[in-house]
This record gives structure tokens, sequence and C-alpha cells, in this order.
């Protein structure tokens, strides 16, 4: 069997399933490219078992074929070759010959029998979202998915069909954050949970373009231009985000984002490396934010211009998860919304999104004396 492809073409078919190699494994047929050629269409696929990738590009080729290949050697090859045409050819002794104007180059291929089949997701249930707007979603939840082997369910994204949006939701219990796209709606409430590594391909997959979404009980599967992209579920319930939500957060502070930003990034330089903890000294036109280094001997005080209704406060966050909510959060101006130095804090942009909703808590951790 023979088949010829640009360089270039092949290097950018193979670019877009690697992401779901992976990066170390105790099943070895799992490091490999699985190649199918049918009727002139070679499809590359590619999988750790959690997540799949799949994408098919128009080729030259005499006849048929199922093989599995090395999915870094042949990668890191055709990156190294420029722009030039390669014909591979299968020879008796299992090995792939890659013939170029310069060179020759060979890699061994198994059978195809030893790769584990790919999902076969069911096509009755789907929706059509903006590709911008998923890369949104995810830009603005991911960071908060929790790293705790304790509790799996929080270990990825909630996705929440319902005929007022797809909402997405990420926690780690110290910080929340809830995207919600009103574009896209469903006529029936149901919720699936993504895992943390099929969101970050996924992440750097997507583009501006619409894409279909296919759900099924164990899986989705999100389908873009030419690439199927598809991930196992986490099978647990999701906790009762909306109960952390508080409703009386009565007192509004309001500030510019690149303000506090710029002074919870100092802030950081003086948190101790055991605690991080910046202190919020909260009056009607005056945030006043420091932070202690009580190992080093070192402080910082800054104070910045806000507008802000209710009684004086003074409240404690974590400086990190504070910088995280911030990095997250669009240039303009944003609102805290506090009802005590104990109770959740909602933090949201001022200027709303047409046809989207973006919350983010954080909670609150207590001063030090």
């Amino acid at each position: 069997m023979n088949f010829k492809i640009n360089s270039k073409q092949l290097e950018k078919l193979l670019a877009k399933v690697f992401p779901a190699i992976p990066a170390r494994t105790t099943m070895s047929v799992l490091e490999n490219f699985l190649f199918e050629i049918e009727d002139g269409v070679l499809t590359v696929s590619a999988t750790d078992l959690e997540i799949a990738l799949r994408t098919s590009l128009n080729v030259d080729a005499n006849e048929n074929l199922a093989m599995v290949v090395p999915a870094k050697l042949l990668f890191d090859v055709v990156k190294s070759l420029g722009d030039t045409m390669i014909s591979f050819t299968t020879e008796s002794n299992q090995k792939m010959k890659l013939t170029t104007e310069n060179g020759q180059y060979a890699i061994g291929y198994a059978s195809a029998e030893e790769f584990p089949k790919l999902p076969v997701i069911q096509k009755d249930k789907s929706l059509t979202l903006s590709g911008k707007t998923l890369k949104k979603a995810i830009d603005k939840t991911s960071f908060a998915i929790s790293k705790e082997a304790m509790r799996p369910a929080m270990m990825g994204a909630l996705l929440e069909c319902t005929e007022n949006g797809l909402t997405f939701v990420a926690t780690d219990g110290h910080r929340l954050v809830k995207f919600i796209d009103q574009k896209v709606t469903f006529p029936e409430h149901e919720n699936y949970i993504l895992p943390e590594r099929a969101v970050g391909v996924l992440g750097k997959l997507v583009n501006d373009n619409d894409l279909t979404l296919y759900l099924s009980e164990t899986h989705l599967s999100f389908v873009m231009d030419d690439v199927e992209f598809s991930s196992r579920l986490i099978a647990q319930k999701y906790p009762d985000y909306t109960s952390v939500i508080p409703i009386e957060n009565e007192n509004i502070l309001k500030l510019r984002r690149s303000d506090l930003h710029a002074a919870i990034k100092r802030m950081l330089l003086f948190s101790t490396s055991n605690y991080q903890q910046v202190k919020f000294s909260i009056s009607a036109s005056l945030l006043e934010v420091s932070s202690e280094d009580i190992d080093k001997g070192s402080s910082a005080k800054e104070t910045i211009a806000c507008t802000y209704t209710g009684e004086p406060m003074d409240i404690g966050f974590n400086t990190a998860y504070a910088n995280d909510i911030l990095m997250h959060l669009d240039e303009g101006e944003i609102q805290f919304k506090l009802h005590s130095p104990t109770k959740a804090c909602v933090i949201e942009p001022v200027e709303k999104t047409e046809q989207e909703e973006l919350l983010m808590l954080l909670m609150p951790v207590r001063l030090n004396s």
C-alpha cells in the first residue's frame, strides 16, 4: 500500500489530534496514532481512554488500510521535513517507509486491532454553539476547577443545559464561577460534567466558528470543522452550587478592575508562603488593601478610589484566589456584592454582555488578629 501527502498538510493534521496522546501511560498502544484510509480519505485518531480526537483529509492512496504508528516519532519527523511531498509505503516486515525528494525514513507500525475502540456517540441530542462563546466560557471558568480527588464531581466543569441557556460552572469550594450563554437553549434540564483535562484540550482546539455538541449519558462530542473531539463524562452528581450563591448581598463596592488587580499583584509579594491573605478595609469612597508577611517582617498597604454603599467593613481574602478572579474578568468596572466578613462575596462586571451572564464567587478568610 502507498499514498502521498504534503508534509505541511500532514503536520497540521497530526497537530490536531496529538493533544489526545497521553504524556505517560501503562498502555503503550495509546502512544500511537490510528491511521485509517478508506476510499481515499485518511483519518487519524488518538485517545488516552478519557478523551479522543479524530480528523480526516483526502489523500492520493491506492488501497484501504488501518494501522497504528508511533505518534511522537512520526509527528517529530514530519515537522522536521519542511515543505515537501511525502510518499508512504507499507512493507511486509511491518515497516512504513517515508520517502521524500532528499531522504528515506522507516518507522515500525502495528495492527489496528490493538487500538482501543473509540466511543460512538449517538446524534439524537445536539446543540449548535458559537465557538467564540464556548472558548470564552472555558477561559472564564476552568481556573476554578477543583484539584482534590476526594471530590471527583468538582474535578470537572458542569455543563447545565436548560430552556434558559447553557450554563458552565466550576468550583473548588473556595471560589466559584458561573457563565451562562443565553443564546443556546435546550428543551430539558440536563447536567454533564466534563473532566478538567478535556476542558483544557477543548479550550485550545476551539476557534470562533460555530460547532455542534452531541450529548449522551457517558460522553460529549464536539464537532469543529474537520475535527471531532469526544470526552468521557464524570459519572457523579455535581453539588448544588446555587445554595452557596448569596441572595442578600446588599453592600455594593464598585471600582476599576485594573486598579484592584495591580494592587493585588503587589500584595502577593507581601503574603506569607503558608497563608496568603489580603485585607480589604472598605469605606464610602476608598478601599484600603493591605497584606503582611509576618515571617519576613514585611508589609504593604494601598488605597484605591471606589464607590461603596453600605456600612464600613473589613474583610479578608486569599490573595492568590483574589488574583485568579481578577485575572479572568474583562477590563472595566467591577462590583463586589458583600453581606458580612464571613459570607461569600459575589464579583461581577458592572457592564453586562448581551445574552451572557458572568458571576464569580469568592469565600472570605478569617483575618489575622
